[in-house]
């Protein structure tokens, strides 16, 4: 089993910066895909950036040229850096991670509120 503890994120002003982390209770070098997902209210869970094993990325089309995702192997974390934020980023952002011959592991989310 893997636990995933998101940490970052809170109240943000629209054009603003925050990162998003989320370490892993082992190694994720062998996870074939770690990521962030997101969920506003009323609104369904939807992918914000995956990357996988093999350094491919991909992005939402809503966030590209906005956030980066990227991993550190040796703090079995992956993280959102999240830049010129809108208020409708606001969402519970949730870290993903897919390893082969498991089911999908997801964190407990944590809230990103865009507001002034």
């Amino acid at each position: 089993q893997v636990q995933l503890v998101e940490s970052g994120g809170g109240l943000v002003q629209p054009g603003g910066s925050t990162r998003l982390s989320c370490a892993a209770s082992r190694s994720i070098v062998s996870f074939d895909v770690m990521g962030w997902y997101r969920q506003a209210p009323g609104k369904q869970r939807e992918l914000v950036a995956t990357l996988t094993r093999g350094s491919r990325i991909k992005y939402a089309d809503s966030v590209k040229g906005r956030f980066t995702i990227s991993r550190d192997n040796v703090k079995n974390t992956v993280y959102l850096q999240m830049n010129s934020l809108k208020p409708e980023d606001t969402a519970v952002y949730y870290c993903y991670a897919k390893v082969l011959g498991e089911v999908d592991h997801w964190g407990q989310g944590t809230q990103v509120t865009v507001a002034s």
